[in-house]
């Protein structure tokens, strides 16, 4: 008894709360930490202990805590240092949570833990030296959080690490060697950070133990290191995303244990070693984007390969047959190369072959008859070859197709029948061969089918009625064929249907009745055909609707003026039979071309449809004039009257205020101009820091003047930030000379007056154009235009300013248009001039920026760099494409960015891009749309530079650009 008496009163905690010592801690944890989803609110102090509490593990025998694992409950705070009072704790896992601020430097005290998971939260700072005492730790997981600078050397000393993780960070030094010491390291993970360029540390092959080892995006430079082939025991090794040179190392034919293989998206060149062949475990190669030559090694060919991906490089030759030898070939990806000859007639049938890229090179012959031979065969991508002859009946009966392009090739003959039904596929791609005979009515189990591509062949016959059953369909491209008979009225049941597209065919009859169901129409095209019958009026109700081409045929009656209801983008109904007069909106010159060719159509456009009773409108007329008489002399006596004014204001403040002015171009105005022009009636906008005002100057020229707001008494603050603002606006326009980059013509600082004055953009901000009603008079190519203009003027901020400038508040409302709709970079008032000292960002005492467009991490680390204004101008890019604001009610609580992300994943392109722009450019502008998601990447290192950014977009209208160049 008095044993049990002693140990209550030494212990009065728990007789009184009944929780024991290590829940108490617990409780403290979750103290800490912000819980907004209640995910600890079984962590109750009316257990005896925690070992039921949700993420607690518990020891069986002591009851001792020893696991917690608390991913993904949406906690945040700063690491809660508490758990480190838990004497039997081996493993913490905190993995995608908020976990912020920095690891605190007193970790060390958790010396049982065996395992440390913080992958995926809001970590800043640098990785903590104490990490390394704790003896037992054999699992430091860090990825994809904030820790910058370099690897600490205590890392070097880990007595007992298995697993290294710390790939998405920012740490920004070089890979250090010291990590060639830790003797018992399995897996080695660093990719995605901003070293500094370096060699692939040699000491890093003393790791004999490695199973995995990721290098991706570590800024590596140099020729692989023949050291490597020491790591027998090597599963994975993944270099890719680097500037590695030279060629493949013969001895990397001695990972023994190799199953993946990635070198992509580097410099390497030569030939494929072919020592290679030795690899017998190997499943899966890629060595993408390189500059490879040569042909694919006949011993490689006849390993079992689980993949093989060798794409966008400069590969030649012809395919060896004896790639058919794998037995576990699954995956093989050749294309963007100069491979050629035919494929191997046994390709497939002694593999379970599920995906064929062999696209962009230069295959001929037929398609291998055993493809599907086991039966798994999804994707089928052959385009852009010479591959000629028929479709092999027995892909007729592939059941597990999913994914069939074989688009620009030289097919011919007849389409299996089965081949049309197969009851997997979602896309069927036919297009640009010279495939003749029916479109089979077997279709009609093609009921997963959203894209029907089958234009410019020699397909004949009617269009099935089955066609019409596809609910999933979204685009139906059949032009430039023989197709005859009427369109089935079974397309109106299509309320999916985006795409229509039976141009350049024989179709006759009328457009069916019903379709105002194409509620997500966005294109339809019948021209050249011989359809007939009135144009429906219900075209009109179609709300997305902004492609219309019905020319070229033989309809008839009057243009419905419901028409006017739509927002074209194109519109063509030239060459038809109709009668009558215009709709209002569409009797005008600039239409004209969309209407010629039809006699009976206000005498064949003469005069546009003159309206009738122009004698009782004639007075009006005169009215109105008059009306303009009057006010053109009351405005030429207003002026008289400005300029006496001005003249005496010049002579009284002439010698105050000349020595405030300075220039920074050679100005054809004098500054006196502008003083007396900043009234209301001349503002064009305003702001946080200020107005701008649109002053006509007397030589007929405009400026556009940003006046600082004034600063009361007492508000010493804003004076500061305003006196910042302006100095740094002076600062860095001062000096710049850029076509893309806004004018500072001069400036003044007269105490509380501040002025800068730019040159004037007419067409104002690319923000306020492409958002309000006129937001249609951007066409794709203007929207191209403004992008590569306004990158042009970032990269040359980033690149070829010494040192470089970060914007730091890119933002649609900051990029003006001029007169051309040329673009401008402008509103420098938060730039930032970074001085490198060797680091890759600097850190910053306010966040600068705008909502929507600041860069995920830059607003919890303070830390800019060139990468903020990167992801900034992404979103704009987003706008661009999608019309739509970087905020907006229609998201819910999800920015642009992240509305983009998940609808162009679950609906595609055609539910993001801007209704109003002319579907003719969907290629090009689904190019620039990858941009700009390239832009916001969530990892700073995954984006491109700017310069790279001009790059890609240069590519990526160089196409269409040409084309409306040769045409």
């Amino acid at each position: 008894m008095f044993l049990v008496f002693l140990l209550l009163f030494l212990n009065p905690l728990r007789l009184v709360f009944g929780l024991n010592q290590e829940g108490l801690y617990l409780q403290r944890v979750k103290q800490s930490l912000s819980d907004p989803t209640n995910a600890l609110s079984s962590w109750n102090d009316r257990d005896d202990t925690p070992c039921k509490w949700r993420g607690i593990s518990c020891d069986p025998v002591t009851g001792r805590v020893v696991s917690l694992d608390l991913s993904n409950f949406q906690l945040a705070g700063p690491f809660p240092v508490f758990l480190c009072r838990l004497a039997s704790l081996r493993s913490i896992i905190l993995v995608n949570n908020s976990i912020n601020s920095s690891l605190p430097s007193d970790l060390s005290t958790c010396q049982n833990l065996s395992t440390l998971d913080l992958s995926q939260n809001l970590i800043v700072g640098s990785l903590p030296d104490a990490l390394a005492q704790i003896p037992t730790l054999e699992n430091l997981i860090l990825y994809a959080n904030n820790f910058s600078g370099e690897v600490p050397a205590s890392f070097g000393r880990f007595q007992r690490l298995q697993v290294l993780n710390l790939a998405g960070n920012l740490l920004d030094r070089t890979i250090p060697p010291f990590l060639g010491n830790l003797s018992s390291l399995i897996e080695l993970d660093l990719a995605y950070n901003p070293f500094l360029p370096a060699h692939v540390p040699s000491e890093l092959g003393n790791l004999t133990n490695l199973e995995q080892l990721f290098l991706a995006g570590c800024n590596l430079v140099g020729q692989i290191p023949s050291m490597f082939s020491r790591l027998t025991r090597l599963q994975n090794l993944d270099w890719s995303y680097n500037r590695l040179t030279g060629s493949i190392p013969s001895s990397i034919s001695q990972l023994k244990s190799i199953q993946q293989l990635e070198l992509y998206n580097n410099s390497l060149s030569g030939q494929l070693p072919s020592s290679m062949g030795n690899l017998t475990t190997l499943q899966r190669l890629d060595a993408s984007m390189n500059e490879l030559t040569g042909t694919i090694p006949t011993g490689l060919c006849g390993l079992q390969l689980g993949s093989l991906n060798l794409f966008d490089n400069r590969l030649e030759g012809t395919l060896p047959e004896s790639i058919t030898q794998s037995k576990e070939l699954y995956e093989l990806k050749l294309f963007n190369n100069k491979l050629s000859g035919p494929l191997p007639s046994q390709l497939g049938l002694n593999s379970p072959l599920r995906s064929l890229d062999l696209s962009y090179n230069q295959f001929s012959g037929e398609i291998p008859e055993n493809l599907c031979a086991k039966g798994q065969l999804e994707d089928l991508v052959l385009i852009y070859n010479s591959f000629s002859g028929k479709i092999p009946k027995s892909l007729g009966k592939c059941w597990s197709l999913l994914r069939i392009r074989l688009k620009h090739n030289r097919f011919s003959g007849l389409v299996p029948d089965g081949f049309w039904g197969l009851p997997r596929v979602f896309l069927l791609e036919l297009a640009e061969n010279s495939f003749s005979g029916h479109i089979s009515k077997m279709i009609s189990g093609a009921h997963n089918l959203s894209i029907l591509s089958i234009s410019y062949n020699q397909f004949s016959g009617s269009l099935p009625d089955e066609i019409g059953s596809l609910e999933t369909l979204v685009e139906i491209s059949a032009n430039k064929n023989g197709l005859t008979g009427r369109i089935p009225g079974s397309l109106v049941k299509l309320s999916q249907l985006v795409k229509l597209d039976l141009s350049e065919n024989g179709l006759d009859g009328g457009i069916p009745e019903g379709i105002k169901g194409w509620k997500n129409l966005n294109e339809l095209n019948l021209a050249d055909n011989r359809l007939s019958g009135g144009i429906p009026s219900d075209i009109g109700s179609l709300p997305v609707l902004n492609y219309l081409d019905l020319s070229s045929n033989s309809f008839s009656g009057e243009i419905p003026i419901e028409l006017q209801n739509l927002k074209l983008n194109v519109l063509n109904l030239s060459n038809n039979r109709l009668s009558g007069e215009l709709p209002p909106l569409y009797a005008k010159e600039m239409y004209r071309n969309c209407f010629v060719g039809n006699p009976g159509l206000c005498g064949d456009l003469e005069g546009l449809c003159p309206k009738t009773g122009k004698s009782k409108n004639q007075g009006y007329v005169w009215i109105l004039r008059s009306i303009f008489i009057l006010a053109g002399v009351v405005f030429v006596v207003g002026v008289v009257w400005f300029y006496v004014k001005y003249m005496s204001f010049k002579k009284n403040k002439k010698g105050a205020t000349i020595s405030k002015w300075r220039s920074f171009h050679k100005l054809g105005f004098s500054e006196y101009e502008i003083a007396d022009c900043l009234k209301e009636e001349n503002v064009i906008g305003s702001g946080a820091s200020g107005k701008v005002y649109k002053v006509v100057l007397s030589n007929g020229e405009a400026v556009a003047v940003k006046k600082l707001g004034g600063v009361k008494k007492g508000e010493s603050l804003s004076a500061d930030a305003e006196r910042d603002e302006f100095e740094i606006e002076v600062e860095t326009l001062g000096k710049i000379r850029h076509k893309n980059i806004v004018r500072l013509w001069c400036c003044c600082n007269a105490g509380d007056s501040k002025l800068l004055v730019y040159e004037y953009m007419p067409n104002g901000s690319l923000g306020d154009l492409l958002h309000s009603s006129k937001g249609g008079l951007l066409d794709w190519p203007t929207r191209y235009k403004i992008a590569l203009d306004a990158a042009e003027g970032l990269s040359y901020l980033h690149h070829d300013c010494v040192p470089p400038i970060v914007h730091r508040d890119v933002k649609s409302n900051n990029i003006l248009l001029d007169g051309e709709f040329g673009a401008r970079v402008a509103d420098f008032g938060v730039a930032k001039i970074v001085k490198r000292l060797g680091r890759g960002a600097e850190s910053m005492s306010v966040i600068a920026g705008s909502y929507g467009y600041i860069a995920p991490e830059y607003a919890y680390t303070l830390r800019v760099n060139e990468k903020s204004d990167i992801y900034s101008f992404g979103v704009v890019i987003l706008e661009l494409v999608t019309g739509k604001p970087p905020t907006d009610a229609e998201f819910g609580e999800k920015d642009v960015v992240k509305w983009v992300c998940s609808t162009y994943d679950e609906k595609g392109a055609d539910q993001v891009i801007d209704p109003r722009l002319d579907s003719t450019y969907k290629k090009e502008i689904c190019r620039v749309l990858e941009i700009g998601l390239l832009c916001t990447n969530a990892l700073p290192i995954n984006r491109p530079s700017m310069r790279k950014v001009v790059k890609l977009l240069q590519e990526a209208g160089g196409e269409w650009e040409h084309k409306s160049k040769a045409g």
